[in-house]
């Protein structure tokens, strides 16, 4: 899974931790990500990191929403809340189940399922102020929706529109690679909508299945590509199977049965442009290199179809203010802290 998230997302997960004996750089380190990350303006970590320390988070407070709420979730309640929908008949019967576990369980937080004008909705509701992150929380109990409801009907659940009941985070491009479909902001409520139809599904996972899931949790529910929905997607799929040899705007164009000018309006409806998703690209797998592998420079450069390291240098400082010896020195210090 090539793909790298905001550190946003780890420096919201780590606001909780206010006790002396819960050190962030200890978490940061037994999770692969250097601390020199936290004051990076453009850092970025890989979806794997930001798992393991939400993972390492979970079982060390004994919270899977680490501080978010005014009661902990104690670690099990993923696996409780799924084994109480696998015997429901269809996904519409599921997520009734779905919103009233939250019911029970929390009382400044849930979700409200309605059908109306062929979509389905779900909104979250807070019902009292919350303890962590609000921006955080929304997106990750959205998101926790979403993953739990593809996985249980073997099918990913195309959103057709997010709205946001907040202001436009700095890290909104993000969201391309999360929602694959219209995002609103400044809304009334932060809910998420999709067909109707999907409600009739049955439910197509089993106990069987549940380890592996609540294994991989909270990656696959965290990031789902689309690139069977969005152009965006098709051409990042298309980048990371075929650079450094196929990598102009024609190439792609060409290989997924485009001009040029039809594919970039695609990606200008979906709010990008190709040298926007090229470097995207580019950027996580240059982190990823750095992170999980001893890759020389040169190597990561050619492989990414720059001309030298020179070229990788200088792109990498634009993306993520730092050159690639520097990122990787620092991970590697960071580490054996």
């Amino acid at each position: 899974m090539t793909i790298t998230v905001s550190m946003h997302y780890v420096n919201e997960l780590l606001c909780g931790l206010t006790a002396p004996d819960h050190p962030p750089a200890r978490y940061l380190g037994l999770a692969g990500i250097s601390p020199f990350l936290l004051s990076a303006p453009n850092g970025r970590v890989t979806v794997e990191q930001f798992a393991e320390l939400y993972r390492l988070l979970a079982l060390e407070l004994d919270d899977e929403t680490p501080c978010f709420f005014s009661r902990p979730l104690r670690c099990g309640t993923l696996k409780l809340l799924c084994l109480s929908l696998l015997d429901a008949p269809t996904l519409h019967v599921a997520l009734h189940r779905y919103t009233q576990f939250f019911r029970i369980l929390l009382d400044d937080f849930g979700y409200d399922f309605t059908v109306e004008n062929g979509f389905a909705r779900m909104a979250l509701e807070e019902r009292a102020p919350l303890q962590g992150s609000r921006i955080l929380i929304h997106e990750l109990m959205l998101k926790l929706f979403h993953g739990i409801a593809s996985w249980m009907i073997a099918r990913k659940i195309p959103p057709i529109l997010m709205e946001c009941g907040y202001a436009q985070p700095a890290h909104s491009a993000d969201y391309l690679y999360f929602y694959p479909g219209k995002v609103s902001f400044d809304q009334a409520q932060t809910a998420v909508y999709f067909d109707k139809s999907f409600l009739d599904h049955p439910i197509r996972q089993t106990k069987q299945h549940l380890g592996a899931f609540l294994q991989r949790a909270p990656a696959d529910w965290f990031y789902v590509s689309f690139e069977d929905r969005l152009v965006t997607h098709r051409v990042r799929e298309y980048l990371s199977r075929h650079l450094p040899a196929s990598c102009s705007v024609q190439h792609v164009a060409d290989a997924l049965h485009m001009s040029i000018r039809t594919l970039s309006r695609h990606l200008k409806l979906e709010g990008t442009h190709f040298q926007a998703v090229k470097d995207e690209y580019r950027r996580d797998y240059a982190i990823q290199a750095l992170t999980r592998s001893t890759q020389p420079l040169t190597a990561i450069a050619e492989k990414l179809g720059f001309e030298d390291l020179a070229c990788l240098s200088r792109a990498f400082k634009q993306w993520t203010g730092d050159s690639p010896a520097a990122y990787r020195k620092a991970q590697t210090a960071g580490l054996k802290r």
